[in-house]
């Protein structure tokens, strides 16, 4: 009895030694990753949310980089003053149509391109890695070169397309592509779709490759002609992979800065103007920082909405196999 006592004693004492390592384990444990991620954390705070949170904050006042003053003139009455000025600007709504319409023909074409060399290149049994190689050398290029590799391209004097089209005789004298209309926005479109098309291409041909082959063997047994399975089967399968590739897509495309500021400037008369190079103009030009800052914003605001759509439809879309 006395022995059982004194052994109960044992495992208590012992207990009471290994509670408090225990709990400092456990504790050491949960806020080690914590200590690992905190420099990239100060990092982002830094880089992307202070900047973030003083753009939203100049564009409700009328900051100008010639009175830096102005940057403290805050005023609930004029808070909007900025956002109301965009209201009545032409060539704000300009921006915005030339945004629409670019994203809309670029992203289209982009996508149908994209999913057809997926397709293509899934069915190829030899020399894929060769292919998925060559498919990735655009993306090599900054958007900076290919807007100056482009303008090259569609230069009126020197340019490749009107010295091919001249020698093949298809136009008798040479083409301003970038001056002229619509021919001036086609010639960003093609320069931003061969620069994205490789990037959707792989997230496509992933997803391809991942999908199960025996529903489409038992297709394929029942006689279902090749259209019916890609439109029946690989399509909605496929509907995750392409939802996360046109949101990347999407945002990417919206900045396209570089290539217009490059390749047109924006101009001529604004007929190429996006909504980020206009307000780079009124920033850089004009030192407008709070009405720039504004429009900014409003980008920033329909991309988010945007791309919560498209996380919507891709929660909604989600497949169990």
């Amino acid at each position: 009895m006395a022995r059982s006592d004194s052994q109960s004693q044992t495992t208590a004492a012992d207990k009471r030694i290994s509670q408090p390592k225990r709990s400092s384990y456990y504790r050491w444990k949960t806020w080690f990753p914590l200590l690992l991620i905190t420099p990239a954390i100060i990092i982002i705070l830094l880089v992307v949310a202070y900047p973030m949170v003083y753009s939203v904050y100049i564009s409700f006042t009328p900051y100008n980089l010639l009175r830096p003053d102005t940057t403290l003139v805050f005023s609930v009455d004029t808070m909007f003053r900025n956002y109301e000025r965009l209201l009545g600007n032409k060539v704000f709504w300009r921006s915005v149509l030339n945004t629409v319409i670019f994203l809309a023909v670029t992203v289209n074409l982009s996508f149908l391109i994209a999913l057809a060399l997926s397709q293509l290149m899934a069915r190829v049994t030899r020399g894929q890695g060769i292919m998925r190689t060559l498919l990735m050398i655009p993306m090599m290029f900054a958007p900076v070169l290919v807007g100056f590799q482009f303008a090259w391209f569609f230069n009126a004097t020197v340019g490749l397309v009107n010295n091919a089209l001249l020698g093949l005789g298809i136009i008798q004298q040479p083409k301003a592509w970038l001056v002229d209309v619509p021919s001036g926005m086609i010639s960003i479109m093609i320069a931003s779709i061969w620069m994205n098309v490789p990037m959707l291409t792989i997230i496509l041909l992933a997803g391809t490759l991942s999908l199960p082959r025996e529903v489409f063997e038992a297709a394929e047994v029942d006689g279902a002609p090749a259209w019916q399975r890609f439109r029946h089967i690989t399509m909605p399968l496929l509907r995750p992979f392409t939802l996360i590739a046109l949101t990347v897509l999407s945002l990417d495309v919206a900045r396209a800065y570089d290539i217009v500021r490059i390749m047109t400037g924006g101009g001529p008369a604004n007929r190429t103007e996006m909504i980020w190079t206009y307000a780079g103009r009124l920033a850089e030009r004009d030192s407008q920082y709070g009405l720039a800052s504004a429009m900014s914003m409003v980008g920033v605001v329909l991309g988010v909405l945007f791309t919560l759509y498209l996380f919507r439809q891709l929660i909604k879309s989600r497949v169990v196999y």
